[in-house]
């Protein structure tokens, strides 16, 4: 007969070792619990038992994860970003800034109508709302601009008819 200490300290037992190894089937034992036999007072880890050597060792643990110093694969994307519409989606961006500078609106613009005429073509492609936006962007600033241009000619005209021009 056997008695075990169980994970909350406390001993069980006298148990036979059939329940013993149901025990250990059922987790409530392993090769680290302190047991002891009916002749000895002495606390031993269960796996010193003889009887019990092939069921209370723990299984062999596979081998740990190997992390490599490689970095991982990208993820599969849809494509390369269409050169265009970065260009046009930037030159957009920046004829907005520059309110006074259409040029680069129109650059913009037209650079990202062909983005997207490509994009449109070709699905595996991607740039389209970059594309879009720079459409966006670049109306706004031809917008702007025109504002800008039309509030300093109506100045210029203000300065211009005193001297009868």
């Amino acid at each position: 007969m056997y008695y075990i200490i169980g994970a909350d300290q406390k001993e069980y037992g006298p148990v036979s070792a059939e329940e013993l190894r149901r025990w250990i089937a059922a987790g409530r034992a392993n090769g680290q619990t302190r047991t002891r036999t009916d002749n000895s007072t002495e606390w031993r880890p269960l796996r010193e038992y003889a009887e019990f050597a092939d069921l209370a060792n723990p299984q062999p643990r596979s081998a740990p994860p190997t992390f490599s110093s490689t970095a991982p694969p990208p993820p599969e994307s849809l494509g390369d970003t269409n050169s265009l519409a970065i260009a046009g989606f930037v030159c957009s961006l920046l004829g907005l800034a520059c309110c006074g500078c259409g040029i680069l609106s129109v650059v913009g613009l037209v650079l990202s109508l062909i983005a997207l005429n490509r994009a449109n073509q070709s699905p595996d492609q991607a740039g389209r709302g970059l594309a879009i936006a720079g459409i966006v962007l670049a109306a706004l600033g031809l917008l702007g601009g025109l504002g800008f241009w039309g509030l300093r000619l109506t100045r210029m005209g203000h300065m211009i008819r005193p001297f009868g021009w």
